[in-house]
């Protein structure tokens, strides 16, 4: 079942923001047309109690109007960093806008996170669709070629489905994601170090001090990063280091199989909550998974209900590409060229511990 509120919010250049509730069976969620943000995720607790499990706003003006760290917004042209934000692509040098030091950063300073996507729901009270779709100009934020661009968010009991789908007229980098953060106890009001995470990932890229990776994989294994056994998130995120400390890499997901289709969904992380009893499993067809410990949550964004953000009150799972990879051609390509399709999927699994 699909509802939709319209004119929720304003957009200084007059442009009306809608959103629609999403119900399958016991899953609930709330998505605007600004930044495809989903500002509420409700799933049962181990009692069958509902909850909010994603950080975001009381006040829909405040998603525009706030500086959010890009709470449950979709994430485009290309999500996580450029280096220097520039990148030489068929013999020519193309120059991004900086937003994050020198760096380029979830695309920019006016990203797919800051637009109005257009919505069209297919409204089926068992599995309901909401279908957003977003032209993007031709030199918007330095990027060459108009590029389409189609997320669907697919509504199943226990299940949130995202689909990508692009277009392009010339060649250009493209890594699409959902920058949800979640903490399955109480939506943000707490840290989230005590869930237990498994990752589904046998290495990760070592960054600078500038979050870009400084080189090829390495193992996880002896590292804090290590979660190929399931522990607390917290257990040694004090030991990761950084500046604020705590974890914001790509771990490299391992193949279901040896002839693994690039569309195929393999398992990248499961999270159980102990107080809550709940659990969310994440599936994806890309080959990495930032994982993003809240670190620079500071305390200055009040949410819902009053909810004070801070450091490690929540965890992201964007799945990707890796970071700045069109200036590392040993990494996965990130190119979408003129005739091709970029096609991706994710899926957020939830249930109880």
């Amino acid at each position: 079942m699909i509802q939709k509120q319209s004119a929720v919010a304003t957009t200084a250049a007059g442009e009306t923001v809608d959103a629609y509730l999403l119900t399958a069976g016991a899953t609930r969620m709330r998505v605007l047309t600004w930044g495809g943000i989903i500002t509420h995720l409700f799933t049962p607790d181990r009692d069958g109690v509902d909850g909010d499990i994603v950080l975001g706003f009381d006040d829909d003006a405040d998603y525009l109007k706030l500086a959010h760290p890009y709470f449950g917004a979709i994430i485009g042209r290309v999500g996580n960093r450029i280096a220097r934000g520039r990148f030489t692509l068929d013999g020519v040098e193309h120059e991004l806008a900086t937003n994050n030091g020198p760096s380029h950063l979830h695309g920019g300073k006016v990203g797919y996170d800051k637009r109005v996507w257009t919505a069209t729901a297919i409204d089926d009270p068992i599995v309901p669709q909401l279908e957003l779709t977003l032209r993007d100009r031709d030199g918007t934020e330095g990027y060459p070629g108009t590029l389409d661009v189609t997320v669907v968010y697919t509504l199943r009991d226990g299940v949130l489905r995202i689909d990508y789908r692009a277009t392009t007229d010339r060649a250009t980098p493209l890594n699409l994601t959902n920058h949800s953060y979640f903490n399955l106890h109480d939506a943000g009001a707490s840290p989230m170090t005590d869930h237990v995470m498994q990752l589904d990932a046998d290495r990760y890229l070592p960054v600078d001090t500038l979050l870009i990776p400084v080189g090829e994989p390495v193992p996880v294994r002896g590292t804090p990063i290590d979660f190929t056994i399931a522990k607390p998130i917290g257990k040694d995120l004090s030991a990761m280091g950084g500046q604020p400390e705590g974890y914001d890499h790509n771990l490299v997901l391992r193949d279901a199989a040896p002839n693994t289709l690039p569309n195929t969904l393999r398992r990248a992380a499961r999270v159980t909550d102990p107080a809550s009893g709940r659990s969310l499993e994440c599936w994806t067809t890309e080959p990495g998974v930032q994982l993003y410990s809240g670190n620079f949550l500071d305390g200055t964004l009040t949410g819902k209900d009053g909810a004070t953000y801070a450091k490690h009150h929540a965890f992201c799972l964007e799945t990707q590409h890796y970071p700045d990879a069109v200036n590392r051609p040993t990494y996965p390509n990130t190119i979408l060229r003129p005739g091709k399709t970029f096609v991706s999927a994710t899926e957020y699994r939830f249930g109880r511990a």
